[in-house]
């Protein structure tokens, strides 16, 4: 009995420095914050045909640094950010040509929608943790919530006409303000980070947002059966351990 009580006690001290070999623990916190630009355009069915709308975002970033498994750095990663995006369209003929309002210039429409965003990230990097480069992934949710909207057209009423009007007849979105100011979806980029113990980190990352929640109404009973945004984000962060 005692013999199986010591190979019992052998193999807990084995796998625990096994465990502690493979994960070493970190308690880093860091603080920063970030901007960058933001390409959006939301996904309408029936279909609204779009460019991509341009805008701004930037805000706070928060690090934590909680272990290094093998060579993989693990933190979590969270902004609280102020954006600005929406969708522009790409108002044509059916001969791709330009639609003409009534002052003789081609038709323009856009809706620039001001949002506070909060993703949380699982981060994960692999390389120099505080002197050079590494390089990494995140993913993870992202919420927000829509703090004010605005339009900008060249028309009073769209040219529908057959022959030199919209071949896309969709204008519904046009006069709709939001309807659901909160927004959900998952977000994920890759990046790289350049760190030094006494300037701190830079990271400059790519990132796309996919929307899971709809900006309008989405029942048999409302014109649009979805309307989640899709956003590309170039940004640069700088974060200082604490």
């Amino acid at each position: 009995m005692v013999k199986y009580k010591l190979l019992s006690v052998l193999c807990c001290l084995c796998f625990a420095t096994a465990r502690a070999q493979v994960g070493e623990h970190r308690s880093v916190l860091s603080i920063g914050a970030n901007a960058g630009y933001v390409l959006s355009n939301v996904g309408f069915d029936p279909t609204v045909k779009q460019g991509m709308h341009g805008g701004m975002t930037g805000g706070l970033s928060v690090r934590y640094v909680c272990e290094k498994y093998f060579n993989t750095i693990c933190s979590v990663y969270a902004e609280v950010n102020y954006a600005s995006i929406g969708w522009k369209q790409n108002i044509k003929t059916a001969k791709n040509a330009d639609v003409i309002n009534e002052n003789g210039l081609a038709e323009k429409y856009s809706r620039t929608l001001g949002y506070v965003q909060i993703p949380i990230f699982a981060h994960l990097a692999w390389g120099r943790e505080q002197r050079g480069f590494n390089f990494f992934v995140q993913a993870g949710p992202q919420i927000g919530f829509l703090l004010n909207e605005s339009t900008s057209k060249n028309y009073d009423t769209p040219n529908l006409d057959a022959t030199t009007g919209r071949s896309n007849t969709i204008v519904a979105q046009e006069s709709m303000p939001v309807e659901r100011k909160f927004d959900y979806g998952i977000a994920g980029g890759v990046g790289v980070e350049w760190s030094h113990p006494r300037w701190g980190h830079f990271l400059l990352e790519g990132r796309y947002y996919y929307g899971l929640g709809n900006i309008y109404g989405s029942s048999k009973r409302d014109f649009f059966g979805k309307s989640n945004f899709g956003n590309i984000v170039v940004k640069a962060t700088y974060l200082h351990d604490l």
